[in-house]
This record gives structure tokens, sequence and C-alpha cells, in this order.
């Protein structure tokens, strides 16, 4: 008799993201099953350039994860009764490091009220040895520059990953051109046959519909920013409604 309303009756996750990108809870809304509802803060990115559109820059991305925004952006979406709450931002873990990774989460967790916070990298590691991933290919969005490529071969690395491949696809920088069938070309022509996964990193990079797609090409799991972190969201809330057609991370569960 009733209809949908939207409340997530299995779990209500938050998203903390860019003020200027749809990308995550986007991907988030078009993966998450029946009963699934997703609650997004905007914080402000600094990022600037001499070109438009323009690299992302080490220094906006440092500048992005300090505070006040942050942790002001994580206080308030705290006071939603959510079961989760994740950081949709790639470039900081790689510019920030392994290390610094964990201090982030530290800190903003003294905001959230005791609501579990998630980073992306650290979920992708989680899902990485949860599919028994040794070797991996990362491929980023094209605003990346060579210096984010090679800061995140480093921080897998520092991780205990052999990375065999980092390198931002060769496509329109502009978010807006970003389309599933060239991601697709780009991914399935420049993987190396050594990488055992690969892990489409950046939040902002629209990539999930191509995930299945990717999967039947390479016969390998393919893992994505948002794709991780929502898998890493829905276990740890203990949702039990499965997620189908957006990668084979979806049927593992959390490692012991």
């Amino acid at each position: 008799m009733w209809q949908a309303d939207g409340w997530g009756s299995h779990a209500r996750i938050g998203v903390l993201a860019p003020h200027n990108d749809v990308v995550p809870e986007g991907e988030f809304w078009a993966m998450a099953p029946p009963g699934v509802s997703v609650h997004a803060a905007r914080v402000p990115l600094g990022w600037r350039g001499t070109t438009e559109p323009a690299l992302i820059g080490s220094e906006a991305v440092r500048a992005f994860a300090e505070p006040p925004h942050l942790d002001a952006a994580a206080e308030l979406l705290a006071a939603a009764p959510l079961n989760v709450i994740t950081y949709a931002f790639t470039s900081s873990s790689y510019v920030l490091g392994a290390h610094g990774d964990t201090a982030l989460k530290n800190r903003l967790e003294k905001q959230t009220r005791g609501i579990p916070l998630l980073i992306t990298c650290l979920s992708a590691g989680l899902a990485l040895r949860t599919l028994a991933v040794r070797r991996v290919a990362l491929i980023h969005p094209p605003w990346f520059p060579a210096e984010l490529d090679q800061l995140g071969a480093e921080y897998f690395r520092s991780h205990g990953f052999d990375v065999v491949y980092a390198a931002a696809v060769g496509l329109s920088i502009s978010q807006l051109d970003v389309q599933p069938a060239p991601v697709y070309d780009w991914v399935k022509a420049h993987v190396p046959a050594a990488a055992e996964a690969v892990f489409l990193g950046g939040n902002g990079f629209r990539v999930i519909g191509t995930i299945q797609a990717l999967e039947e090409a390479l016969g390998r799991p393919v893992l994505t920013a948002n794709q991780v972190l929502l898998w890493h969201a829905l276990r740890s809330a203990r949702v039990p409604v499965p997620v189908v057609n957006y990668g084979q991370i979806f049927s593992r569960e959390l490692p012991e």
C-alpha cells in the first residue's frame, strides 16, 4: 500500500564531497540498493589554474583536507541519523600518504559523534586485500597531473601492493566530457597483463557504468573510488540487500 519515500530503512549513508562535484552522490544513488539513502555535505575546494579546465594541484588537495571547512561539514552531517559517513576525495590520500589518511580519519571521527568515517583509499586497500590482489593498475581521471599518478603509486605501495601501472586516461580534461565508451576503450587498451585488478581512482571520475563491461573484457576485478566506498559503507552498516552489475567486490564480505 505504501510507496517508497526515500527513507533509508536499511541504512543512511553520508558523503563528504567537494562543493563542485556531483559524481560521488550520483554514483552512490545509482548503485545503492532499495532501502539505502544517500546524504551529501559540500566542502569548499579551492581549485584554480591558469587554464580552464585546470589540472588539480597538490596545494588545493592538501587545503581541502585541512580544518576548518571539512571538520565543520563532518560535524553538521553527523547531526543527521546516519549509519556511516564517507569521505569522497581520492586525491588527499595520495598527497597526505598512508599515515596522513589515518590521522585524517581520527580527526574527523572526533566530529562525527560516534558515526564511523570511511576514507576512499583505505576502503580501496581493504577491497584489494579482500579480493586477494597484490598487483594493481591505477587509472586516474584526465585532470590528475603526473605528480598525483606517482603519489598514488607510492600510496598503494606503502600499503604493500605492487603497482604495475599508474596513469591518467588520455581523454578530454573536462568532467562534462567523461563518457563510459571512451573510458572503457582507453582502460581496456592500457591495463597491462601483469595487473591482477584495476583501481579507477578519483571520486569525481564518472566510471561506475563501465565496471561490469570492463570486468567481462579484462577477466579481472575492477574497482572504482565510489564503488569501494559504498561497498565498505554497506558492509559496515550490515545492509542485507545485494548490489548487482557494479563489480564482483559486492559479492564479498569484509575480512575477519
